[in-house]
């Protein structure tokens, strides 16, 4: 089994609603996702996927969705008010956690046809959440 990674950094905001820590106050991130894509044979030029195919199919949609957006819960008070202002964010159906953001980058690559196996969301330099093919 052939494997290649790539780390994609970006920008975004959250909170948690529900939630009694400090992160049921909005504030921000540096994230890290790390893609990795496996493959049992490689392509005629001796790849799993290229990784500039990668950064174009998985770092433009990064940059276009999530890059310095608010990830919100539907439910989440603050909607109408960011509405309002035209600031730019991701309405979410669950709370916008490292694990679902993880599971969001890794559905997008699935959908895009990309043979990725997991994604790791770093959160900060020392927490990451990973979602994974079962």
């Amino acid at each position: 089994m052939f494997r290649v990674t790539k780390e994609i950094h970006f920008c975004y905001g959250h909170r948690l609603l529900n939630y009694s820590g400090k992160c049921r106050h909005l504030h921000g991130h540096n994230g890290r996702a790390v893609i990795t894509l496996e493959s049992p044979e490689l392509c005629p030029l001796g790849m799993v996927v290229d990784f500039t195919e990668i950064k174009r199919i998985l770092g433009r949609w990064i940059d276009d969705t999530l890059d310095h957006r608010m990830l919100l819960h539907r439910d989440d008070p603050i909607l109408p008010e960011f509405r309002k202002q035209g600031e730019p964010f991701v309405v979410m159906d669950v709370n916008p956690t490292a694990e679902s953001i993880a599971k969001m980058i890794y559905d997008y690559a699935v959908s895009h046809g990309l043979p990725v196996t997991e994604v790791t969301m770093w959160e900060t330099n020392s927490s990451f959440a990973t979602y994974r093919r079962s």
